[in-house]
C-alpha cells in the first residue's frame, strides 16, 4: 500500500480543509448578497414581487393595466421571460426607448442587476416581475403582450423534462394568450437541440417562422438587436466559438 510522506499528507489534509473553507466561505457570503439585493429590490419602484398566491388569485394589481398604471403611455409591452441578470431586457429598453420592457425570472437576487441599472440609468420604459414563467397569463391580460423574447434558456435535453422547455407546445399556448394578434416570439440560445427542437415544433404545428439563422454571428441577416445586444454568458460561448442562434415566429391562431 502506498504511504505518503507525512510533510503531503499535512499538505493533503490541509488543502482539503481550506477547499471546504474556502466553499463556506463563498456560500455565507453569497447568501449575504442575495438577501442584500431582496431587500434593495424592495426599494426600487421598477420591481414587482408578488407571492405564488396573489398572482394565482388574479391579485397583481397590474394584471392588464400595465400601460395605463406602471407605464402610462400606449407604447408596445415586450417581455423578457427567464430575464437573468436583466441585461437583455434593459439592452432593449435603452435601444427602443418608444417601447416598454418587463423581465420575468423566479430569481430576483439575478435581476437585482438589470433592476439597478434602470433605476441608476433613469429609465423609465422597463421593469421586473418576480414570477414563475408558467403564471405569466396572471401577469399580463390576453392580447396585453406585443412580443415575447426568450434568451438562453436551459434547454432541459432529457425526455422527462420535456415539459419544461420553453417553446414546447403548452407554453405556445400561454403565450398564445397574452400576446396580441400579430405577436411575435423570439428565441435566441447556444443550444442547437433547443434550436432545432423549436424549428421541428415550430413546422410540425404549423406555426408561422418569420426568421431562423443557426449561427448570427457568422451568416448575415440577423437583426441588429440579436447581435449587439450581449449578455455575460453569451459573451462567453463566443469566447469558445460557441454557435448563437435565433429564431422569431408567430404562433398560429
Amino acid at each position: 500500500m502506498l504511504r505518503l510522506h507525512k510533510h503531503y499528507q499535512n499538505f493533503i489534509c490541509g488543502g482539503y480543509y481550506f477547499l471546504n473553507f474556502a466553499k463556506i466561505f463563498y456560500r455565507n457570503v453569497g447568501s449575504k448578497n442575495k438577501l442584500k439585493r431582496f431587500k434593495e429590490n424592495e426599494t426600487f419602484t421598477n420591481v414587482f414581487q408578488p407571492t405564488r398566491e396573489e398572482v394565482v388569485g388574479n391579485e397583481f394589481p397590474l394584471l392588464g393595466k400595465w400601460n395605463s398604471d406602471f407605464f402610462k403611455n400606449d407604447n408596445p409591452i415586450i417581455i423578457e421571460l427567464g430575464c437573468g441578470k436583466g441585461e437583455y431586457s434593459v439592452g432593449l429598453a435603452e435601444r427602443y426607448p418608444e417601447k416598454n420592457f418587463v423581465g420575468i425570472d423566479i430569481k430576483g437576487a439575478r435581476f437585482w442587476r438589470g433592476a439597478k441599472t434602470a433605476v441608476d440609468d433613469g429609465m423609465h420604459n422597463v421593469a421586473f416581475v418576480r414570477t414563475q414563467i408558467e403564471l405569466i397569463n396572471h401577469i399580463f391580460d390576453d392580447g396585453e403582450v406585443s412580443e415575447i423574447w426568450i434568451t438562453f434558456p436551459d434547454p432541459q435535453i432529457k425526455y422527462k423534462r420535456t415539459k419544461h422547455r420553453m417553446t414546447n407546445s403548452e407554453f405556445l399556448k400561454l403565450y398564445k394568450r397574452i400576446l396580441k394578434s400579430d405577436g411575435v416570439v423570439n428565441l435566441k440560445t447556444d443550444s442547437e437541440f433547443m434550436h432545432g427542437y423549436t424549428l421541428g415544433l415550430l413546422h410540425g404545428e404549423g406555426h408561422e417562422v418569420l426568421y431562423a439563422n443557426h449561427n448570427v454571428y457568422k451568416n448575415e441577416g440577423a437583426p441588429s438587436e440579436v447581435t449587439e445586444i450581449q449578455t455575460f454568458y453569451e459573451k462567453q460561448y463566443l469566447e469558445i466559438n460557441k454557435a448563437i442562434t435565433y429564431i422569431r415566429f408567430k404562433i398560429k391562431k
